[in-house]
């Protein structure tokens, strides 16, 4: 098992947007979870993603995917042999999360999709205690390429601007930096490099 957290410091936390760009830049958390979890012609079943918004109206709020072989659509299913789905339909499964979304608990939406309200370093301290290795996407961090990758590694990044000072040289401490290269790439393009790089280990 992979797992990601994608961090935003401004993506809206209620479910009335229709501008992805205006809610936050949520057009990112879409390429996100699409290049999470879909191939060509099949969906991961060994990932699992955490979507955490800090924007307004109502932060932060966790959203937590694993769809296994199938991911929610607005009233569908979309099966791993035929994992058509754009990203107003990605767009259409967040909003639908965020308008479950029941204060003072966590909330199945479907089957692997739960949201809840709860803060970036309580949920990368909850993974910790479940033995979970925390790596930090970070340029300065050491190449993936050269690094031994424990089992069932959690892949924290930030949004396309990153997190907050405060916030990174806390991540900086818990966390192990671990980088991609010397180029900078989009947050969504990270993640296909670093589910490409654990698929060719596990080959």
């Amino acid at each position: 098992m992979r797992e990601f957290i994608y961090f935003s410091s401004k993506a809206r936390t209620s479910g009335n947007f229709d501008d992805l760009m205006k809610a936050g830049r949520m057009d990112i958390a879409l390429h996100v979870v699409i290049n999470a979890f879909f191939l060509s012609h099949k969906l991961r079943d060994d990932t699992k993603l955490h979507l955490v918004f800090y924007g307004p109206p109502n932060p932060p709020m966790h959203l937590e995917m694993f769809p296994g072989s199938s991911i929610p659509e607005t009233g569908a299913q979309v099966k791993d042999d035929k994992p058509d789905i754009s990203k107003k339909d990605v767009a259409g499964l967040i909003k639908k999360m965020l308008f479950k979304f029941k204060d003072g608990q966590k909330t199945r939406v479907w089957n692997g999709f739960y949201i809840e309200k709860k803060p970036l370093f309580k949920l990368i301290e909850e993974l910790k205690q479940e033995g979970k290795n925390i790596y930090l996407l970070d340029e300065k961090g050491e190449n993936i390429r050269n690094m031994k990758i424990e089992k069932n590694p959690v892949f924290v990044l930030g949004d396309n601007e990153g997190f907050p000072n405060k916030e990174l040289k806390r991540l900086k401490k818990i966390c192990i930096p671990v980088s991609v290269g010397k180029k900078i790439y989009f947050a969504s393009q990270v993640v296909t490099i670093v589910n490409h790089e654990l698929d060719e280990r596990e080959s």
